[in-house]
């Protein structure tokens, strides 16, 4: 009885084992193996409750059977009451000290615990019952594993394992040392081995699903999890992340009936409302989304996530949009999610002086809510800009956080240019400037040139190109790296980022360090090329943009990277100067008139290069195109030789001075401008 009651197990014939061991009880009820058996078919069947009670009444049968205490720890385990299953494993080793399973089980425990002294005097008395067992190895490839030593974890328990290849609990444990070697695809097989055998075969198939979706096969991994997400009792959870990898997978048919399943039990999780508002977007079935978000708001009319989707499922220029917002004002009168959201439709809408009623009363209820506010601000300067400028003024003075007054500032600095007060709005920008003074690095000094340049090395055959991106304060380089980076994969921003390339291009002292001759030009390309691996440029291919420049590295790159060429954002200087006094940069200044002196010499440089063809570059004139998205994707398409796909409308955020404003401060900034008229002219811009 007890082989064919094994048998069935090992065929995954639950029921049919369960017959057996019953047929057994009955045939013989004081016999307490046939209890035992009746345990491990009622566990196999996932009844551990019961499989406990019945090796309980095992034990009661024969109390000084080793073997059966043993047993009742594995199923104490499976229900994870350790404290319980240690004090059976106690009892096991006390009536039969040569236990070895009992041992090896309580030395894992003590891995668990993170005692691994205690694991390894209990592994050593194991060793005494049993040398060679492939289960010592295993343990002390799960205590490598434990000690972060996955290279000893891995050939412990690759040795263990060819011992006893059909061993469950090693193949396990090796599918973890794999895991920690990052080795995914063994991890996988390991795993999959031993599916089915463990009690948490749960656990583990949405293991090896992630370990799938990791390697990008994500519709083995949806293929994978699909049982645990369909199940009867998923949770909602599951059901989410079963929705998630369908959707990943492509397959929004399957990922919908799980998401709504998931969201009817989670309405207020933001994950599974993300996912479910792609499935409806990738299908298109609004009907659906609406009834769907319909049925869920009548239950949960308080979470906001879901009035929010229900108002992203209707066109915005559309009336049914307004209607869902009446709705769900009527289930939250004041709430400033709604509000919120309804100022930002009826700003798309075009309709502003609806926006402006919704963020007045946004505005009663969080003075210090900055769209709203800045919705307000632009209604006064679209119809009255000296309005805006006395509303402007009275915020600041009623608003006592720093950091705000600062934006308010920089609002009423514009306020002050739309209403003409030119004089004013200077002096706003110039204060603006002094305040963030110390958050910003005096610009480097540009050298002057103490050696020939060298010749132009030629280039080698079939070596990628590199691009040079670099821009004065005032050119608006970064639109140029805003596009870029959105579409050609070459491009590294990275210097501008929390972990620059540490090569010598970053560091600020290079340039007077390569014109003073202390450093030379071979070392400076050598660091360049050597950091290019870690930022994912292999080959060297790259558009990098530079934080600044300075004319010695033309030595740098005519000598050593000549495959390079340099993109040269440019305006006119004295559009350059307003931008950089109005909006900012990385560099600071002491006055107007400095920083016109600063740029003056800079451009200089520019002005040599041109002058003297000192290398290949390209001028981008930002002057007619600077708020312009598609125009500026249409010159750098034809520059790169490569066309740029279409960039959306606004990528470039609130518009920049249009050329020719330095006009409108020829007298305020009378002395800067003229230290800019030579530059300027050299340049090619008239007087």
């Amino acid at each position: 009885m007890q082989e064919r009651i094994y048998d069935a197990l090992r065929r995954g014939a639950h029921a049919e084992a369960l017959t057996l061991a019953r047929d057994a009880i009955a045939a013989t009820p004081d016999q307490p193996q046939a209890h035992r058996w009746l345990a491990l078919a009622l566990d196999a069947d996932g009844d551990r409750d019961a499989a406990l009670a019945s090796i309980d009444r095992a034990i009661a049968l024969a109390p000084e059977d080793a073997d059966l205490h043993f047993q009742r720890a594995g199923f104490l385990l499976g229900k994870r009451d350790v404290d319980a299953a240690q004090a059976a494993l106690s009892q096991s080793v006390q009536l039969d000290p040569n236990q070895f399973g009992a041992y090896i089980l309580q030395a894992q425990l003590a891995i668990a615990r993170g005692d691994l002294d205690e694991s390894q005097r209990l592994a050593k008395l194991a060793s005494r019952i049993a040398p060679g067992h492939p289960w010592l190895r295993m343990l002390e490839g799960t205590q490598a594993l434990q000690r972060g030593d996955a290279d000893a974890a891995l050939s412990l328990l690759s040795s263990a394992a060819r011992q006893a290849p059909d061993d469950t609990q090693i193949r396990y444990v090796l599918g973890f040392a794999h895991l920690q070697k990052g080795h995914l695809a063994f991890a996988e097989h390991a795993f999959k081995s031993v599916l089915g055998q463990l009690s948490d075969a749960d656990n583990l198939r949405a293991l090896i699903a992630d370990l799938q979706r990791q390697q990008g096969r994500v519709d083995d991994a949806a293929d994978t999890f699909a049982p645990l997400a369909n199940a009867a009792d998923a949770t909602p959870a599951m059901q989410r992340l079963g929705g998630q990898l369908e959707l990943a997978a492509g397959r929004p048919d399957r990922a919908l009936p799980l998401l709504r399943s998931s969201l009817a039990a989670q309405p207020e999780d933001p994950l599974t409302l993300a996912a479910i508002l792609e499935v409806w977007q990738r299908t298109g079935d609004r009907d659906d989304a609406r009834r769907t978000l319909d049925a869920a708001l009548a239950t949960s009319p308080q979470v906001e996530g879901l009035w929010r989707a229900r108002v992203a499922v209707e066109p915005l220029d559309g009336e049914d949009v307004l209607a869902v917002f009446d709705r769900w004002f009527a289930a939250a009168p004041d709430s400033l999610a709604a509000l919120d959201l309804q100022m930002r439709v009826y700003t798309t809408r075009g309709d502003t002086a609806l926006a402006e009623t919704a963020a007045r009363r946004i505005i009663e209820q969080q003075p210090d809510h900055m769209p709203a506010q800045s919705c307000v601000a632009d209604g006064h300067l679209r119809r009255d800009p000296k309005m805006a400028v006395a509303h402007l003024n009275d915020l600041i003075g009623k608003t006592e956080n720093e950091d705000l007054k600062r934006v308010y500032r920089g609002w009423l600095g514009l306020a002050q240019d739309a209403a003409g007060y030119r004089d004013k709005a200077l002096q706003t920008w110039l204060a603006l400037q002094d305040d963030t003074a110390e958050q910003r690095m005096p610009p480097p000094e540009p050298t002057t040139a103490s050696a020939p340049l060298p010749p132009i090395t030629d280039i080698i055959p079939g070596t990628p190109p590199a691009v040079f991106l670099i821009g004065a304060p005032g050119t608006s380089v970064e639109r140029i790296a805003t596009l870029l980076a959105g579409c050609i994969p070459a491009f590294r921003g990275d210097r501008f980022q929390a972990e620059p390339p540490r090569d010598a291009l970053q560091q600020f002292n290079t340039y007077s360090r390569l014109a003073s001759g202390e450093l030379a030009t071979a070392d400076v390309a050598q660091s360049w090329y050597t950091q290019l691996p870690a930022r994912g440029v292999p080959n060297a291919q790259i558009i990098d943009w530079l934080p600044w420049w300075d004319n010695a590295l033309l030595a740098v790159l005519r000598a050593h990277i000549p495959q390079a060429g340099l993109l040269i954002a440019l305006r006119d200087p004295r559009d350059m100067l307003l931008d950089w006094l109005v909006f900012g940069a990385p560099f600071r200044f002491v006055s107007a008139d400095e920083a016109a002196r600063w740029l003056a010499r800079h451009l200089e440089q520019f002005v040599a290069i041109e002058e003297g063809d000192l290398f290949r570059r390209t001028l981008v004139r930002m002057d007619a195109i600077v708020n312009d998205e598609a125009a500026v994707a249409q010159v750098l398409s034809e520059v790169l030789q490569s066309p740029l796909p279409p960039p959306p409308a606004g990528m470039f955020g609130a518009p920049r001075f249009a050329a020719g404003r330095w006009r409108d401060y020829a007298q305020v900034l009378a002395q800067p401008f003229a230290t800019l008229a030579p530059v300027a002219r050299k340049l090619g811009y008239s007087e």
